[in-house]
């Protein structure tokens, strides 16, 4: 067994004597050097970096007739950020995929919903919540939350995949690498870092696209299905969108507050 595991059975089992949890995890964040606080930026901002006091997605389902207008969307996507197409759909790896509006939000499910929106595939992804269950439950602070503009990203060398984070998301929004995602990758993008076996992964809203000032992937393929902006900016994009249009948003009851907006 190696060193780094013996020490997580060691320290999960001081916590189920009752230590408690807060001195686990912070014995895990001192991993790195970066103590309990928010870990260090991942990607360097440019001077053309778009920033935001809270980024959110909204999704316009009245431009997507079918599965063709959202393949873009998903192929842009896991193009960019080197995800693996594993043959098996247990193993696949999902940063942004289509489910049916009963899969997607389940609560506001009807015998009696119209048949354009049965037929509809929704576009899902991570919410990047304001309230994150999955950064709560995380034991080293891989994933964490950034104060900065409200993304859930991960740093994919402090995971160890316990998969706290896959127990915790409500939204099935992170994937666990069973197996080597080189073998399943078929063109590999130099710019951004690769997983291994064992990490967990999901969306983190382009981040390193947004350090260098571009939008995110799926948002520039989208034709309009997509509109990327700053929650808290009453002049913004997302704004408007939802000020002039019916929105929903997945699992509210929850609590997590989800910065994903869909009209429908």
């Amino acid at each position: 067994m190696k060193s780094s595991r013996r020490n997580f059975l060691k320290i999960a089992g001081i916590a189920a004597l009752g230590v408690g949890a807060k001195p686990v995890f912070d014995t895990f964040a001192a991993v790195g050097g970066h103590g309990p606080t928010e870990p260090a930026p991942i990607f360097k901002s440019s001077e053309e970096a778009l920033t935001a006091n809270h980024w959110a997605m909204v999704v316009d389902t009245r431009k997507i007739r079918s599965e063709r207008d959202v393949a873009p969307l998903f192929r842009a996507c896991h193009q960019v950020h080197n995800v693996p197409d594993m043959p098996l759909k247990r193993h696949e790896i999902k940063w942004i995929w289509a489910e049916s509006f009963h899969h997607a939000f389940p609560d506001l499910h009807s015998e009696l919903i119209s048949d354009k929106i049965a037929r509809t595939p929704f576009p899902v992804l991570c919410n990047h919540c304001e309230n994150p269950p999955c950064v709560r439950v995380c034991p080293t602070k891989a994933t964490f939350k950034r104060e900065s503009d409200g993304i859930v990203v991960m740093d994919y060398h402090r995971c160890i995949g316990c998969r706290f984070c896959l127990a915790a998301c409500p939204y099935g929004a992170r994937s666990f690498n069973f197996f080597n995602p080189d073998d399943y990758i078929k063109e590999v993008n130099l710019k951004f870092a690769k997983r291994t076996k064992g990490v967990v992964e999901k969306c983190n809203f382009c981040e390193e696209r947004l350090a260098e000032g571009i939008i995110p992937a799926c948002v520039e393929v989208s034709n309009g299905i997509l509109t990327f902006g700053d929650l808290r900016d009453s002049r913004s994009s997302v704004r408007k969108l939802i000020a002039e249009n019916f929105t929903i948003r997945r699992k509210v009851h929850l609590g997590t507050s989800p910065a994903v907006y869909y009209i429908v």
